[in-house]
């Protein structure tokens, strides 16, 4: 169909009526193939005050620091004056890229400020993805991810996982296969740490050998890391992206592409993220930024700066109630739900994974949760080619134990309905 002025049919009129194009024909191809997201579908139809949510992954307002947030704006516009409120440059406020690059001992030049990670992946599937590349993503990934990445037309293959995260052995087996039939993916998306949805986080004898694999075939790697320093339990592990930089030695030859935000660990309505890349990828991802906003609200990235010495206890406050509010969910799911119900056990982040007996729809089964007071997020839009129709996420961040307890018994007893 085309994006033309319909025929008209009837009477020619006398006067100006304008017809003007057929507007759902002028749509792109790449716009039709975006669809709203399912997430944000389920939260309005668990909006009744009377509906224990556990499907948005909202990090918990009551421990935003807001009395600093309110004092960094203040010495940011005293500091700064008007160009506070200025217009800015694309890359980002100096001393905060500074900052973000010293993580990693890298020059500030690698590093470019985006508005939100989400904005960052949109970015990236646009300098990266031509219509018909093929990406690599774990089965399931993270539905954003998905989004972003949809309206550039790629073609997805789906990484095994187990318990571990990324099956690397399998990984290995199909970078193989497709190097036979002359293929080679575009890139290769993941969530290593505490990954969004299912809390799975990939050790370190798996990352090492993603790197060195990825490295080996020629692939790209988007690491996706917005939950990293929202660890409760076990050691620290180092990111896909310094396992790169060590393996490449030289951070313009690291085929790793690092993502985090500010987002979970101090605020998101800030809208602060960021992105480390080589320079072949920063110079590109600096244009298209330009073409998308220009830069990241110049105020918001002053005070992010001027909340940084800030940031460390704000994590321990986060992670302290992530970890009680994460282990009291567990507690409660080991007590009500029935047996052939399985869970995963996070170290740390937002997100559990609950799996029910084969048969089971969780989508099917959502209004009969509702009914029961309880939501949460069906499995299936997590999985880019389908499947996983017996699978759910649960976030655990924002709610408080009475919650807990009373949503876990109403989602036990919705099981047991379901099961007979």
């Amino acid at each position: 169909m085309r994006c033309m002025t319909p025929a008209s049919t009837g009477p020619v009129s006398t006067g100006p009526v304008p017809i003007g194009p057929d507007l759902l024909a002028c749509i792109s191809r790449r716009a039709q193939t975006m669809t709203a997201s399912a997430i944000r579908e389920i939260l309005k139809i668990t909006q009744q005050p009377d509906v224990i949510s556990f499907a948005g992954g909202l990090p918990a307002p009551e421990l935003f620091p807001l009395d600093a947030v309110r004092q960094a704006a203040e010495t940011a516009l005293s500091k700064y004056g008007p160009a506070a409120l200025q217009y800015s440059t694309t890359e980002g406020h100096l001393p905060l890229r500074e900052w973000i690059a010293g993580r990693h001992g890298i020059p500030a030049a690698n590093v470019q400020i985006v508005t939100g990670s989400q904005q960052g992946l949109d970015l990236l599937g646009k300098i990266l993805i031509d219509e018909g590349d093929l990406v690599l993503v774990e089965a399931p990934t993270y539905l954003g991810a998905l989004q972003s990445f949809q309206p550039y037309l790629p073609r997805y293959a789906e990484m095994p996982t187990d318990e571990g995260g990324i099956d690397v052995d399998a990984l290995a087996t199909l970078l193989a296969g497709l190097a036979a039939q002359g293929e080679k993916p575009k890139l290769l998306y993941a969530i290593p740490n505490f990954q969004n949805p299912t809390g799975r986080t990939l050790s370190l004898e798996r990352r090492r050998r993603l790197v060195e694999l990825t490295a080996q075939y020629g692939v790209l790697v988007i690491e996706d890391d917005p939950y990293g320093q929202l660890r409760f339990s076990g050691e620290a592990l180092p990111s896909l992206y310094e396992i790169g930089l060590e393996l490449a030695g030289d951070v313009d030859r690291n085929h790793v592409i690092y993502s985090s935000s500010f987002s979970k660990t101090l605020v998101p309505g800030l809208r602060d993220a960021w992105v480390e890349a080589a320079a072949p990828v920063i110079t590109k991802l600096i244009q298209a930024k330009q073409g998308a906003d220009l830069h990241t609200p110049t105020l918001n990235q002053m005070m992010i700066t001027e909340l940084l010495p800030l940031l460390p206890a704000q994590i321990e406050t986060v992670k302290a109630a992530y970890r009680e509010r994460g282990a009291h969910m567990l507690s409660q799911m080991d007590e009500f739900f029935p047996a052939g119900v399985t869970y995963t056990r996070p170290q740390g982040g937002m997100f559990l994974w609950v799996t029910l007996p084969e048969g089971v729809d969780t989508v099917a089964l959502l209004p009969r949760a509702v009914e029961n007071k309880v939501a949460y997020v069906p499995g299936q839009p997590f999985f880019a080619l389908g499947g996983g129709a017996n699978t759910m996420r649960m976030s655990y961040s924002s709610a408080t134990p009475e919650q807990i307890t009373q949503g876990m018994r109403a989602l036990g007893a919705t099981f047991r309905e379901a099961l007979g």
